[in-house]
């Protein structure tokens, strides 16, 4: 698993291009992913959601739009830059103004046991250092009953394996050094979706954390999973 010194400066390095690089890159359909996560929220129905790795912020704010500001939200990252980046784009917006952003460690995280209804976490999850912890403390700050949604990359549909593949090691790490001057980040990107464990085994990760009633849904011919699980 990855070092969070070495991450925390990766992801320091392209804050500021951040969102562009990703919109780009999946050919806009993170728009898709993150309206499929809302929408599995929505039907959850929580008051207090707590949003980790949430970088500039989109997911956030994506759920703020989805379940308005009845409902508390919440935003964690380790990285300053990234949530300097939210901060600016909270600022911009009215709407948004309720949403504190918190920097933090997923592995120490700085809340009480059950403080929230919901916890989401959108391509977060390879990037910790130690997983098993990580989700061990999304578990304890969920209340009981509490849901965990997280969006992950994931092993794609075997006849498009060698495309995907292809396109990871080879056009996405050109056209990120374009986009951001820095080749570096998204080999890493690349390295950490090849490496990740496939839906079903991460689901048994979820299982072994606390969580019941885990399932994963492939989405964009499964390059991608909606991951729920519930805090037990």
């Amino acid at each position: 698993m990855p070092e969070s010194a070495k991450v925390r400066s990766l992801f320091a390095g392209i804050a500021h291009r951040y969102d562009l690089a990703n919109h780009l890159l999946s050919g806009g359909v993170d728009y898709y992913w993150r309206w499929r996560l809302v929408r599995a929220a929505r039907k959850a129905q929580p008051r207090t959601i707590l949003d980790l790795a949430t970088g500039s912020g989109d997911v956030a704010f994506a759920l703020r739009r989805g379940l308005g500001e009845s409902v508390s939200v919440t935003g964690l990252d380790f990285c300053q830059p990234m949530l300097d980046e939210a901060i600016i784009k909270r600022d911009r917006h009215q709407a948004y103004a309720s949403i504190p952003f918190v920097q933090g460690d997923i592995l120490r995280l700085p809340f009480p046991d059950g403080s929230f209804d919901l916890a989401t976490i959108a391509f977060g999850l390879r990037n910790l250092e130690d997983r098993g912890r990580g989700l061990a403390e999304i578990h304890r700050v969920l209340r009981p009953g509490g849901r965990l949604l997280c969006l992950e990359f994931t092993q794609p549909v075997k006849a498009f394996r060698p495309i995907y593949f292809a396109y990871l090691k080879h056009v996405l790490p050109t056209l990120a050094t374009l986009l951001t001057k820095d080749r570096g980040a998204y080999q890493y990107l690349s390295n950490t979706i090849e490496a990740f464990p496939s839906a079903d085994l991460l689901s048994q990760e979820f299982h072994k954390a606390g969580f019941v009633r885990v399932k994963a849904t492939g989405l964009t011919l499964s390059i991608v999973a909606l991951h729920e699980a519930i805090s037990y």
